[in-house]
């Protein structure tokens, strides 16, 4: 078995988890990242992002880069 390691966007969860409701659209307006941009990482369906985009992200969120990922480790068989 081989170990597949991924990074995941945590974008859903740090919304939801937040004291104060905010929605992806008033994250779009605070942050500048487009809508499309915020839906597709917080459905997990981006592979990449730009460290100007999580560093907009994390500053409207008021949380570090860091906390909108995460590191998951599967096994997988070959």
């Amino acid at each position: 078995m081989e170990t597949a390691v991924t990074v995941r966007f945590r974008l859903a969860e740090v919304l939801a988890g937040r004291n104060e409701s905010m929605s992806q659209s008033e994250l779009s307006r605070r942050s500048g990242v487009s809508m499309t941009t915020i839906n597709a990482m917080a459905l997990n369906k981006t592979k990449q992002v730009s460290l100007a985009t999580l560093d907009a992200l994390s500053a409207a969120l008021g949380v570090a880069p860091g906390e909108l990922l995460v590191r998951e480790s599967t096994r997988r068989k070959r």
